[in-house]
């Protein structure tokens, strides 16, 4: 349990951008707009990109989950190559 809670932290205060902070501003924004005219599908909405914006998850030009930083290739490593015949096409 704490192990998932260190995650969620972690997932909490880290990566901040320019689009989560928009999402949070906006969020509570629409949330707070949404109590006051005691509208329901404004609340939703705010519910909806107050989560984006807590648990870095959204769908943009990067995909639909948070950035995971990608393990180092070696570059010691050797590429070999095997040529492939050309098919006769028959």
């Amino acid at each position: 349990m704490m192990r998932q809670m260190n995650g969620f932290a972690q997932t909490l205060f880290s990566n901040w951008n320019f689009l989560r902070c928009f999402r949070l501003g906006l969020g509570l924004f629409i949330g707070s707009q949404a109590i006051a005219m005691q509208d329901g599908l404004s609340g939703f909405f705010a519910a909806f990109l107050l989560y984006q914006a807590l648990a870095n998850t959204g769908c943009g030009l990067g995909g639909c989950a948070p950035v995971q930083k990608s393990a180092a290739v070696e570059s010691d490593t050797p590429f070999t190559f095997e040529e492939i015949p050309a098919s006769s096409g028959k």
